[in-house]
């Protein structure tokens, strides 16, 4: 396994669609693992292939405490959604920014897990909104785009002084 680079707001790469993924292959299983490994070194509860630069609909998330339940999903797509909740929330690809979003309470979502076989889950809370947010990337979508454009413009200096102050 690997630890991969997670790109970092304002990257443009950020934006891109992630494209369906095709066939649960051993490639697939093996991106999955990977960025279950990056998730958890970060440490993050959710990570999404376009945060790692591969433009594949594949997002892994674990909300647990002690960090033992993984969850894949491949192809995530959200059936339903439902109620209304307004939480802070923050992203391995804008480090150090929180900010409130409201998302939907709770949701089901179907996808594919590593196996290849369809799977529904029906979830709430912040599993629900962890798995909204990570979906989010895979359509293009950083949390900090659910912010006014004046949050935007200062999230943005913000992580542009930060990283002149680390070079």
């Amino acid at each position: 396994m690997a630890i991969l680079n997670i790109l970092h707001y304002p990257d443009p790469r950020l934006h891109k669609v992630a494209k369906p993924v095709d066939q649960v292959d051993d490639e697939i299983r093996t991106l999955a693992a990977n960025m279950a490994e990056t998730m958890y070194a970060a440490p993050g509860i959710g990570l999404a292939a376009t945060q790692v630069d591969v433009h594949r609909r594949l997002i892994v998330v674990d909300v647990s405490e002690n960090k033992d339940d993984l969850r894949v999903f491949i192809n995530p797509e959200i059936v339903t959604a439902e109620g209304a909740r307004e939480g802070e929330e923050g992203c391995l690809s804008v480090p150090g920014v929180y900010d409130k979003v409201e998302r939907a309470e709770s949701i089901t979502v179907k996808a594919l897990g590593l196996d290849g076989k369809p799977f529904k889950l029906d979830a709430e809370g912040l599993l629900a909104v962890c798995i909204q947010h990570e979906i989010d990337h895979l359509n293009g979508v950083v949390f900090v785009d659910h912010l006014s454009r004046l949050k935007q413009n200062r999230i943005r200096l913000k992580l542009k002084k930060r990283a002149r102050e680390t070079m």
